[in-house]
């Protein structure tokens, strides 16, 4: 109760002395968390991990159970009967124990075979009633249809129905002469009918709890198959942005460093231009890797809160393909680059994929073809609207006439990481993306990105 002598949320009573209802999530709780329902529950939580562990014990004890409780009283009158107007018939001994064990012995298998124990229980039954014996072990008829129900084949049901059906109008004709048939066949029927409904009832419930385990195991799977796709995902997004920053950058190195060491001896004014070209590359390249690898810090530490750093630089788009175009420039080759459209309306998710794809034609360029080759890089938004067409295409003059390089002759028919990652990046924007030999020597690169991006294709 409050201060003010109300009662709180969870239904105590209130100043005026009325009680008001707990709400549904309150009382839910309260119930579930009662002790002796937590006992009830660790109870039969102990119990189905016994029968599991030994199922024939329970059906043992059941048999026990049965037979002291309905067939031990018949056993000490030492003979079982059934009154018939004035005659009362009797049955020995003897056979009233041979009976009540056809009766109760059929529910060990009960679970295992239940409709050869629920055959065996209404052939004896049948007798029994033929002979015109009353017994208390009778129940058992209605042990065995619920475990038919429960555990049977459900095609089965209705035939087990018939013969139900046909036992008990023989009880109810042996004992119309004590009671009335009516009274009989209604009580009889409602056992019956309690007993199939019972089973019915756990055998639905058993099977939604089964199902929601096989569901949960399934979330539960689909939730790592998403975690480890997911990581597949990022790996390769990293390694692909790795790919394209030191791939490029390296190459446009190596360009340098080679003609750095040509023009050495004869112009050292230009290979010290090519120490201050190789340093500035460098540093780009190590500015990119640090700006990539911040982002990846920032999603990682993302829920635990804003991280204190320097300011990140957004990445490459279409205004940096001037500078690509001078850094491929100052490690030999010649390159035009030329655009068409309006380049600028372009998001700036079209535009990190133009430059990437750009950058890794130009990368393949410079280590394919050398440093004396020429090449024009042409970028193109074709369409009109918030929904334009890019193409970028990419053509080198090859090697020059005899050109014995090893390194430089490499082949590009065999695709490495540059093509596959050009691919992808395509493939984010329903594109496609081809690199084929030009007629007159040389190779051609070409993308084509349409204008919105697939599901799930933000970079």
């Amino acid at each position: 109760m409050n201060d003010d002598g109300r009662m709180d949320d969870d239904g105590r009573m209130d100043d005026d002395g009325r009680v008001t209802a707990m709400t549904g999530s309150s009382a839910e709780e309260a119930i579930w968390g009662h002790p002796l329902v937590t006992r009830l529950l660790q109870l039969c939580r102990r119990l189905q991990r016994g029968d599991r562990r030994r199922p024939w014990l329970a059906d043992a004890c059941l048999v026990v159970l049965v037979l002291a409780v309905f067939g031990l009283p018949d056993l000490l009158q030492h003979s079982v009967h059934q009154p018939s107007g004035d005659r009362i018939n009797a049955l020995p001994l003897g056979p009233a124990v041979a009976v009540q064990l056809g009766l109760a012995l059929p529910l060990l298998w009960r679970r295992r075979h239940p409709l050869s124990a629920f055959a065996v229980i209404v052939a004896v039954f049948t007798a029994q009633w033929a002979w015109n014996v009353w017994l208390h072990t009778d129940v058992t008829l209605f042990l065995a249809l619920y475990t038919v129900v429960r555990h049977g084949p459900l095609r089965r049901l209705p035939w087990v129905g018939a013969a139900t059906a046909a036992v008990l109008a023989l009880m109810v004709v042996r004992v119309s002469v004590v009671i009335s048939p009516l009274v009989a066949l209604f009580f009889l029927c409602s056992a019956a009918t309690a007993a199939a409904a019972l089973g019915l009832a756990v055998r639905i419930g058993t099977a939604y709890l089964g199902a929601l385990r096989e569901r949960t195991a399934r979330l539960e799977v689909e939730r790592d198959q998403r975690s480890r796709l997911a990581a597949a995902a990022e790996r390769t997004r990293v390694a692909r942005e790795m790919h394209d920053i030191i791939g490029h950058n390296l190459a446009v190195i190596i360009g340098l460093a080679d003609g750095g060491s040509y023009a050495a001896a004869t112009a050292p004014q230009r290979g010290q231009e090519a120490l201050q070209l190789i340093a500035g590359t460098g540093r780009q390249a190590l500015d990119e890797l640090r700006r990539m690898l911040g982002v990846l810090r920032e999603e990682t530490s993302r829920n635990a809160g804003p991280a204190e750093g320097p300011e990140l630089s957004p990445q490459p788009g279409i205004a940096d393909l001037d500078a690509l175009c001078a850094r491929v420039r100052a490690a030999g080759p010649e390159v035009t680059y030329r655009t068409v459209g309006d380049l600028e309306a372009l998001d700036r998710g079209h535009q990190l994929v133009v430059y990437r794809i750009a950058q890794e034609a130009l990368t393949n360029t410079l280590k394919h073809a050398g440093a004396d080759t020429r090449a024009q890089l042409t970028v193109a938004v074709e369409g009109s609207g918030e929904a334009p067409q890019v193409r970028i295409r990419v053509e080198d003059s090859g090697l020059p006439p005899g050109t014995t390089d090893q390194v430089r002759a490499v082949p590009r028919n065999n695709e490495g990481q540059g093509i596959a990652g050009m691919r992808e990046r395509t493939a984010l924007y329903d594109g496609w993306v081809t690199a084929a030999r030009r007629p007159g020597g040389g190779w051609t690169v070409e993308a084509v990105l349409n204008p919105a991006p697939l599901a799930g294709a933000a970079s």
